[in-house]
């Protein structure tokens, strides 16, 4: 148990940070390399998604516009398989990590996802490709939940806000590591899949996580009283009672308009950049590393937006934040798309500058879930709660890539589609409109 109390450090005559035992940084440090390595096998796939399905689709003997077609369909498609994968890992997982315990949970699913990741640079159809991305899946949407529900317990509450954005902010970090492995490939449209190799490594962090972490107190005193009164993990306790159905219900609301903002539209800005920048002339091998170039600076923007987002939720309130940061994200995503379709060979100058931007307002929302899905659950149901939501959240949005898929075709553009699909971002401000403010709460106990 942290050493770090309340009673010890006041929110406001100290920093955050000071204060914290030693074990308080173990707790973040192998919580944030998780999920940093998390996002970085996830956006492998964001990274190399056209030149590996380019060589998969070309032994279906397709070429020209048939091809490049058939790269955006079954790009959205294996995109939206992720999601739902991703969706029932973190169901799965989400429970478990109430069940077997917060540090084991994350052993399993780092295990998975790294395995998986490496598996898929072995892959020789767009079918197999399919199903190790969905494997992978499975591994990365447990992981969020436990290392968040890990930290949350561990550090005390007046550290836990800021303790719990540096976390998500480090998401952005992990997806900055998967541009410079891309850049690192000498030509990416041939090793595409050494990059997926490379993403095999994070599994000797669990060795770390075995030696280095333990169950936090919380998490055996519910345990323990759940062997008398509840049960712990049960996902329909989410809906028990008013209170817990209506959090529920705000959660999944907030986390689909960020999901499918994000994983619907913003991780397509690669796409649309690599299809101008064909347009304009500038070779195939050349346009591989632009890309990673690009997607680096629209990550960057993303750290410092997750970042930003946990300060301004704990000198404003946690509402507030996210009603700012969904209008950041939907103009973002709207000024990007559409100044980037049409320009061509001045397409990455143009990304340079917008995809920081677009990166600043879609990824805070997440730093908001990391925050604010921890202090909606009591702690029998905190990992199922937020396993639940944010995985809820993903079967609904990976409709998104699909949607984005098909209008592209059908409208004419990306920015056309990327209009349409960006409404998801309503459902968020439903949420905000029916979620409590939470801030300056302590974490709710069983009930």
């Amino acid at each position: 148990m942290s050493i770090a109390t309340d009673s010890t450090v006041s929110s406001r005559s100290s920093k955050w940070y000071r204060g914290l035992d030693r074990y308080c940084w173990i707790v973040l440090i192998v919580a944030g390399l998780g999920w940093l390595f998390d996002t970085m096998d996830q956006n492998l796939y964001n990274l190399v998604r056209a030149p590996s399905l380019a060589e998969l689709l070309r032994a279906d003997h397709l070429s020209g516009r048939e091809l490049d077609q058939a790269i955006i369909q079954k790009g959205g498609l294996i995109t939206s398989i992720f999601l739902i994968g991703w969706s029932a890992g973190g169901f799965i997982f989400g429970i478990l990590g109430d069940r077997l315990g917060r540090a084991r949970t994350m052993v399993f699913t780092i295990l998975i996802y790294a395995v998986f990741t490496g598996l898929s640079g072995l892959a020789h159809s767009w079918q197999m490709y399919a199903a190790a991305r969905f494997a992978t899946a499975l591994g990365v949407g447990g992981e969020w939940a436990a290392g968040a529900a890990l930290v949350a317990e561990t550090f005390p509450a007046h550290a836990r806000p800021m303790a719990l954005g540096l976390l998500q902010s480090l998401s952005a970090v992990g997806n900055m590591i998967a541009c410079l492995i891309t850049l690192a490939m000498p030509n990416l449209q041939v090793n595409w899949r050494w990059a997926y190799f490379a993403g095999a490594l994070p599994a000797l962090l669990v060795l770390w996580i075995r030696r280095s972490v333990r169950e936090p107190e919380q998490w055996h005193e519910a345990k323990a009283s759940a062997a008398i009164e509840k049960q712990l993990g049960r996902i329909g306790d989410l809906f028990a009672n008013r209170t817990l159905r209506r959090h529920t219900l705000a959660a999944t609301l907030l986390a689909t308009a960020g999901v499918g903002a994000l994983w619907g539209i913003a991780y397509f800005s690669t796409d649309l950049v690599r299809s101008e920048l064909l347009r304009g002339g500038i070779a195939a091998g050349r346009i591989g590393r632009l890309s990673s170039v690009i997607f680096l600076a629209q990550q960057a923007g993303a750290f410092f937006g997750a970042y930003v987002f946990a300060v301004y939720a704990e000198r404003l309130n946690r509402r507030t934040a996210f009603a700012i940061w969904f209008g950041i994200s939907w103009v973002g995503i709207l000024i990007f798309f559409w100044m980037i379709q049409g320009a061509g060979a001045s397409a990455f100058w143009r990304a340079m500058v917008l995809g920081p931007i677009m990166g600043f307002g879609t990824l805070g929302p997440f730093s908001g879930y990391t925050i604010y899905f921890p202090e909606l659950f009591p702690t029998r149901l905190r990992a199922t709660g937020c396993g639940f939501c944010y995985n809820a959240a993903r079967i609904l949005a990976a409709t998104a890539p699909l949607a984005l898929g098909g209008l592209q075709g059908f409208l004419g553009g990306y920015a056309q589609a990327a209009s349409m699909v960006s409404c998801v971002i309503l459902l968020g401000y439903v949420g905000i409109a029916i979620g409590p403010e939470t801030k300056g709460r302590p974490l709710p106990d069983d009930r």
